[in-house]
């Protein structure tokens, strides 16, 4: 069965549903955010019915539009835009068609603004156009909206083209999507378009390292982006060149990867001047061989590789002998020069699996590595021994030097880095003491010496502090009337609640540290005091010798020094005896000569001590201003036994008198010795038989008969 519905009785009229709707489409009309128009076809675009939306569109009340009272639409249209809008609508005319174009318009207040209208040409029944109608809204804000974004997209296009860091869009497979110019430059192509014909597989057409491709997925798929992505890649020209990567993966809204999109820079320049920047830190600028900073990596793997094989490792600490004499007479030039020489040789002494490191100054560190007997090592050294000896040419002159090397072993001498290159320069210092020109191995008995050494270094160091040092007073005395005549100040260490320590153990280490330069200004000053005290006592003179060290008498204020003690002490210069040790002449005669005319100019007497043991020159002798010389007691002790000795005693005691010097004995202990002393000429005796050094107190007492003589 069908449902019948009830018949609605209607009480409107047609006439009313007339007004009704008319009344509804002028509400709608009202209603749109735009004007709904019907114009003539003719010049001015003659409006004949316009919207109340006229006034928001143009900002004129449509009375004001309609039959052109105030303005035509024609004079709204903006001026530039009038003959396209004319010609489009023309188009649709003579098609038939409807038409839709968009142009600006100038507002009441003098805006430009954009419109869209929508429309469609309307015809009589002679099918001749009388009228158009349509509607007509403002899409200014769109309009603005899209410029926007085309200038965005402009600048964004600008950017792409014009970037210097390349920038690029990837498939997922390693297919390049799109990309600009700046990558292609990279890369070494001419055009996007070459680039893109010339690499179709990323992976195996770009980059150097197999797998780096799927390297860079494995990140992307982890972390989905990547930073700092370093990476070698093939140029066009097959050159190679370091990039960094930052790229982000692309995604639809459901999630799928699209691609992958990021920028290239090329960083070789970069990672060049890192690698030079690496090297010169590991590197000696001047040899160019390993520094310090490099030999602790490569000593630590050669450990780890010995200890993994079982193998021997030998380092070998290596030092020139007297480089500093050529250093210092040629210049540093001539000892650059030989440094290099020196490090071409050592390098050339070696296996490519041993490596040669430059220390600093004239000092290197051979590692040597794989090594199953000690004989190996003997060969190596020798070889070395012999290429640093053969004959240096520099600057037109040949030199030729030595070495002395140091061996410690892995893993005999030590398993820690630190301790093998210790104990390697220990065995360095025995072979220097061994006379140089050798090489010695690592000892036990070395390191207890060497600790002893150190030992002594600190506890000589606290003794300046603690005033541990004091003199003592060995009196000379003259053969002619047995009188004393002077005394020599000798250093003693008496370290509180110890025996003695005996100057031959310490002042060889002083001189070697420097601190004999401290000892001596202090030894210098005390001995003026007392110089001065006894000449005040006795009243008369009384020298006092004093000895100086090589080290101190090399100083360029040692008369300086002189004054001062001189000064501080008010002693007479004529009670003060400088004995200076004759190996000193060994060093630059000239500023030797010299430096003795400042002394002798002040009034000090001067001693040539250890004569005969030296190896002046007697050609300078006849220029030294010196008072005395004193014959070293290695030619006077045991002479009744070495009767070989005689003639040179001789020989120096007539060498002394003929330079008007008087000649003085040392280590005289002997009735016989100082007999037959006396016998040839001597002037002055120094010894046991007389006296043996006394401190301060006792030598004074000693000297009372002097006083009551005076």
């Amino acid at each position: 069965m069908i449902a019948q519905f009830p018949k609605v009785r209607t009480s409107f009229s047609l006439q009313s549903m007339l007004q009704d709707r008319e009344r509804m489409l002028d509400s709608l009309m009202n209603n749109l955010k735009g004007m709904v128009y019907c114009c003539l076809f003719d010049e001015q675009w003659s409006m004949v019915f316009v919207s109340e939306g006229c006034l928001g569109l143009t900002g004129y009340a449509p009375g004001e539009v309609l039959n052109n009272r105030l303005i035509s639409y024609e004079a709204l249209t903006y001026e530039d835009d009038r003959e396209r809008v004319r010609q489009r609508i023309d188009e649709a005319v003579e098609t038939g068609d409807q038409f839709e174009l968009e142009y600006r318009i100038r507002h009441a207040d003098g805006r430009i603004c954009w419109v869209l209208e929508r429309g469609s040409p309307l015809y009589n029944d002679e099918g001749e156009v009388e009228a158009l109608e349509g509607f007509i809204q403002d899409i200014t804000l769109r309009k603005h909206s899209e410029q926007v974004a085309q200038e965005a997209e402009e600048r964004y296009r600008s950017i792409f083209d014009n970037a210097i860091e390349g920038i690029y869009q990837t498939s997922p497979d390693g297919k390049y999507l799109n990309f600009n110019p700046a990558l292609a430059r990279i890369y070494g192509y001419e055009s996007p378009d070459a680039l893109y014909q010339g690499i179709s597989d990323i992976q195996s057409q770009l980059y150097v390292q197999p797998g780096k491709r799927d390297e860079f997925v494995a990140l992307m798929r982890e972390y989905g982006q990547i930073l700092n992505f370093e990476a070698q890649v093939y140029r066009k020209d097959g050159k190679v060149i370091w990039i960094s990567e930052n790229a982000r993966e692309v995604r639809d809204p459901d999630g799928s990867l699209l691609f992958y999109e990021g920028t290239v820079e090329d960083i070789t320049e970069r990672k060049n001047y890192e690698r030079l920047i690496e090297y010169q830190a590991t590197h000696d600028a001047l040899t160019g061989l390993p520094n310090r900073t490099l030999m602790a990596d490569r000593l630590q793997q050669c450990i780890s590789f010995a200890e993994r094989y079982g193998n021997k490792l030998a380092v070998a600490f290596v030092d020139l002998d007297h480089f500093k004499l050529i250093n210092d007479s040629m210049g540093h030039q001539a000892g650059d020069q030989l440094l290099v020489t020196m490090a071409q040789r050592l390098t050339a002494c070696v296996r490519d699996s041993d490596t040669v490191v430059r220390l600093g100054g004239d000092e290197f560190v051979l590692l040597l590595t794989s090594l199953q007997k000690v004989e190996d090592i003997s060969q190596s050294m020798q070889r070395v021994l012999a290429a640093v000896a053969q004959p240096c040419a520099i600057q037109g002159r040949e030199f030729v030097t030595s070495c002395s090397i140091g061996i410690s072993l892995y893993p005999d001498d030590g398993r820690e880095a630190n301790t093998l290159l210790k104990h390697a320069d220990s065995a360095m210092f025995k072979a220097k003491q061994s006379g140089r020109n050798n090489f010695q191995f690592f000892t036990s008995e070395l390191n207890r010496l060497l600790t002893d050494r150190l030992d002594l270094e600190y506890r000589m160091r606290r003794a300046i502090e603690n005033e541990e040092f004091v003199l003592y007073y060995q009196p000379k005395v003259r053969f002619s009337d047995g009188r004393i005549c002077g005394a020599e100040a000798l250093i003693r260490w008496h370290p509180p609640g110890e025996d003695m320590i005996s100057p031959m153990s310490f002042i060889p280490v002083a001189e070697e540290t420097g601190l004999i330069e401290e000892i001596g200004q202090w030894v210098l000053l005390t001995a003026c005091h007392m110089a001065a005290y006894l000449k005040k006592t006795l009243g008369t003179v009384f020298p006092i010798a004093v000895n100086v060290s090589p080290r101190q008498f090399r100083q360029l204020n040692l008369v300086r020094t002189v004054e001062l003690a001189l000064y501080e002490s008010g002693l007479d210069p004529a009670c003060l005896e400088l004995e200076i040790t004759e190996g000193t002449l060994v060093h630059d005669t000239g500023l030797f000569v010299k430096t003795l005319q400042d002394l002798k100019a002040m009034g000090v007497e001067l001693a040539i001590d250890d004569f005969g043991t030296g190896y002046s020159s007697m050609a300078y002798l006849k220029d030294f201003p010196v008072d005395r010389l004193k014959i070293d007691k290695a030619f006077v002790g045991n002479l009744e036994n070495e009767p070989t000795n005689i003639a040179i005693l001789k020989a120096i005691i007539a060498l002394g008198h003929s330079l008007d010097l008087k000649v003085v004995a040392e280590g005289v202990e002997t009735p016989y010795q100082q007999a037959f002393l006396h016998g040839i000429g001597c002037d002055e005796l120094q010894g046991y038989i007389f006296s043996r050094p006394l401190p301060a107190q006792a030598f004074a007492e000693l000297l009372q008969p002097l006083k009551k003589a005076g």
